[in-house]
């Protein structure tokens, strides 16, 4: 462990000399990538830097013990001795899942697209569920919530929602949210009092950096619309709604949560660049086995990953097998220990490859 510290320390000097280098700060796509790294070495390094301390302290001890001379030092010693023998296993685990290697992507923040599926009303109300509670979460991380679309249902929530989450360590906490989530409840529609099963499709996708996707807008088609509210009728008379279509890949994304027809086509060419780049990340995934075969990280996005059952009071998450019987905070974005959970499962998987290389 020693060892793997001194290498990370040495790579964090060479770090910390290169940012402050008047060729790296010019070049913004090499310096965002150098900044992020020295802050995932800071953190190890400090960590590091108490795992030292406490070895120090325990081979202290340890002389001071062996010689005897002084009884009362002798005492001290065996108190710190003790101190340290229970600190640095502590310590260890710590760094040993700092080290892990992080996904690049973790720090950015995300477009999050939420779909009604199979259930109609019901479905289109528990996206709206679904909406409310991943706003209070952020709230809670004071993140940024910037709605990018939305399609309204006809008896509330939304056929389709599109957010922006903007903070820290943003995709990195919210990419485990994707895939079908299924609501096993009673609806307000339903007058016999039976129980329904409907579903929304979640998509999180890293919101792409002008240099992580080149997107020419010659490739691009402008198409201009009227705004509609729920269940198609128009809310304005004025083309302020912009659709995009990427013609070579056909990705679609528009925007008519604005008055301004600027500010819906900066908003539409914000997720269409998202969507294009995710794409483009979906297929190193696939090509990476280690991350198929990863039952947290799949990004299969047709794979039932949660139900939450009304009845019950109960919240599932299939992928690690994790049942908790707080529906009721959980669906008002108290979500942390599912996210907590699902983090651990990710870092286990990864600790066990790094062990088996």
């Amino acid at each position: 462990m020693i060892d793997k510290i001194r290498i990370i320390k040495q790579r964090f000097d060479e770090v910390s000399d290169l940012i402050i280098q008047p060729d790296i700060i010019t070049d913004q796509k090499r310096y965002v990538k150098l900044n992020k790294e020295y802050k995932d070495l800071k953190t190890i390094v400090d960590k590091g830097e108490e795992y030292l301390a406490a070895t120090d302290n325990l081979n202290e001890a340890k002389e001071i013990i062996a010689d005897g001379s002084d009884a009362e030092m002798v005492e001290m010693a065996k108190m710190q001795l003790d101190e340290a023998k229970e600190l640095l296993p502590q310590l260890e685990e710590e760094l040993k899942i700092l080290m892990v290697p992080k996904d690049p992507e973790d720090a950015k923040n995300v477009i999050v697209e939420i779909r009604a599926g199979t259930g109609g009303d019901e479905a289109s109300i528990f996206a709206g569920d679904l909406y409310r509670m991943y706003t209070k979460f952020a709230s809670d991380k004071k993140w940024k919530v910037e709605i990018e679309d939305l399609s309204e249902g006809t008896s509330g929530g939304f056929k389709e929602i599109v957010f922006s989450l903007t903070g820290n360590n943003v995709y990195g906490t919210m990419k485990f949210e994707s895939g079908v989530h299924r609501v096993q409840r009673v609806p307000q529609t339903e007058t016999q009092g039976r129980v329904h099963t409907s579903a929304a499709t979640v998509m999180v996708l890293p919101e792409a950096e002008e240099f992580d996707v080149e997107v020419k807008m010659s490739d691009v088609r402008v198409d201009y619309f009227c705004s509609s509210g729920p269940g198609g009728q128009s809310v304005n008379t004025t083309y302020s709604a912009v659709r995009l279509t990427h013609v070579p890949t056909g990705i679609v994304a528009q925007c008519q949560d604005q008055k301004s027809q600027h500010k819906n086509k900066d908003k539409a060419f914000k997720v269409l660049r998202s969507r294009i780049y995710e794409m483009e990340l979906q297929k190193k995934l696939d090509a990476d086995s280690a991350k198929r075969n990863s039952l947290v990280s799949s990004g299969d996005r047709s794979a039932k990953i949660r139900t939450y059952n009304y009845a019950q009071g109960r919240v599932t998450d299939h992928r690690i097998g994790l049942t908790l019987y707080d529906l009721s905070n959980i669906i008002n974005g108290d979500i942390h220990k599912i996210v907590e959970a699902l983090e651990l499962a990710e870092n286990t998987e990864k600790l066990k490859e790094m062990n088996e290389l």
